[in-house]
């Protein structure tokens, strides 16, 4: 099986459930691969390696036994280093909490135990999710297997650069403004960012207490699908959590878009930011990809960009001041330089400034749901461009503004990334699904009949070069 690396969740899961691969030998490939292609991407900054031969055998136990447990079975899998894993040092990349031991599990964590993944080690990030990619840190960051010298997206950097490269099948990672969907944009990958409250966030480190999600970075839709499955799910610990049903998300995934009201966000990407000739000629076609599986594609018009972004920065910088405020007095050198003029802003703004953009937040969730009416999901940009050079801080600076993933997380609504196809230099391209809240399923449908139709994923980069 010499592509062992590059094995779905639901290929492994597969071949584990028939007994035709075994978890000792798939994470053996693993940290194999990890071994040889990590020291050139940085995406681990504690690799697992001894307790996950460990998992493994407990698997084959339990297999043998006739104990399974579903699909993520035998799965590896990695942590954003901001999601506890109990006994292991949480740090957020920041030498703030270089010590930082977790004492108990995340409730994500705790899930994915349950439902018998193999874990494999912590996942580089941006510091505390917002302060990167810095290079003044104790860790370096994490690079792009696409292309060394580019960015992999931030802030799940770590996540979807291992899972772009092989080196593990799927990875958690989180998403204020979206940071799960920018590294499965710059890395070819399937991210979401799940309805707020979906997924609980115990035990990961804040961010933004009305912002941060966490979602799954895979290489395909069903992986995506597989992985929120197991992740979902009402939290006590977690004031946040809804109390939604427990759902399957691959159930539906075969359905096709035949039927289905799409409708098209042009503007983000045509006149409110204007994207890259080649990213916005992929998400034409896959508007056009869809017409000619069934659906009906129609353009709709959302709040402009500026709004939400506006919105998202006043309420993301409040709520992380807040955090942050007595280390930013105490301990400001122990920042990156990045992370302290990220987060700094946060204390120049008012009350009176956090409470209408509250206000307005509510205004653009009722406008969304009446769009929604309408339509069964909404197609639009990600990513304005492909992935610039890591160590261009200016570049870094401009293009994280150019995006249109931020008005789902003001929003609260399920939106999803899924690869569109690669520019002329070979850099992964990207569109992006939204829909109704708690309606993931319908997303995930649309996701994956654009991806089944077009089949961008089965390229992989040219790491091992």
């Amino acid at each position: 099986m010499s592509d062992i690396h590059y094995l779905s969740i639901a290929e492994a899961g597969k071949l584990i459930e028939k007994k035709e691969l075994s978890p000792s030998e798939y994470i053996e490939a693993l940290l194999a691969r990890i071994d040889a292609i990590n020291p050139k991407l940085d995406a681990f900054l504690n690799i697992c390696g001894d307790q996950a031969r460990d998992d493994a055998k407990a698997v084959e136990a339990e297999l043998a036994n006739g104990n399974y447990k579903g699909p993520m079975h035998g799965i590896p899998y990695g942590l954003k280093d901001i999601i506890d894993y109990a006994g292991l040092k949480t740090t957020a990349h920041s030498k703030l909490l270089e010590d930082n031991v977790a004492d108990t599990d995340a409730t994500t964590t705790a899930k994915l135990k349950a439902a018998g993944g193999i874990f494999v080690g912590k996942l580089a990030t941006h510091e505390f999710a917002i302060g990167g990619p810095s290079f003044d840190l104790p860790w370096p960051p994490a690079r792009n297997p696409w292309n060394t010298d580019r960015h992999p997206g931030g802030s799940s950097s770590g996540s979807g650069a291992a899972v772009a490269a092989g080196l593990l099948p799927g990875a958690l990672g989180s998403d204020t403004g979206g940071s799960v969907r920018h590294p499965a944009s710059m890395c070819n990958l399937a991210g979401i960012k799940p309805t707020y409250g979906r997924v609980s966030r115990a035990g990961v480190v804040p961010l933004s207490f009305s912002l941060d999600n966490v979602g799954p970075l895979t290489r395909t839709v069903e992986d995506n699908a597989i992985m929120l499955t197991a992740i979902s799910g009402h939290d006590p610990r977690d004031p946040a959590s809804a109390r939604a049903e427990a759902t399957d998300f691959t159930a539906d995934l075969d359905k096709g878009v035949k039927g289905l009201k799409i409708g098209l966000v042009r503007h983000f990407y045509e006149t409110d930011l204007k994207a890259q000739g080649e990213m916005a000629a992929s998400i034409d076609a896959a508007a056009e990809t869809l017409r000619e599986l069934g659906a009906t594609v129609e353009e709709v018009e959302m709040s402009p960009l500026s709004e939400y972004a506006a919105v998202n920065r006043v309420i993301l910088l409040s709520e992380a001041f807040a955090i942050h405020e007595k280390w930013l007095q105490e301990r400001p050198g122990d920042y990156a330089h990045f992370t302290r003029e990220r987060l700094m802003p946060g204390a120049f703004i008012r009350a009176t400034h956090y409470v209408q953009a509250m206000r307005h937040r509510e205004k653009m969730k009722h406008a969304f749901e009446g769009i929604m009416r309408t339509y069964d999901c909404v197609l639009t940009a990600s990513s304005m461009q492909v992935a610039c050079q890591i160590d261009d801080e200016p570049e870094v600076e401009r293009t994280y503004s150019r995006q249109s993933r931020t008005p789902f997380n003001v929003i609260g609504n399920p939106a999803l990334v899924v690869p569109s196809g690669f520019d002329d230099e070979g850099m992964p391209l990207s569109v992006q699904f939204a829909g109704r809240a708690f309606d993931e399923a319908t997303v995930y449908r649309v996701g994956y009949a654009y991806e089944q139709a077009t089949r961008w994923f089965e390229k992989h980069p040219p790491v091992d070069a």
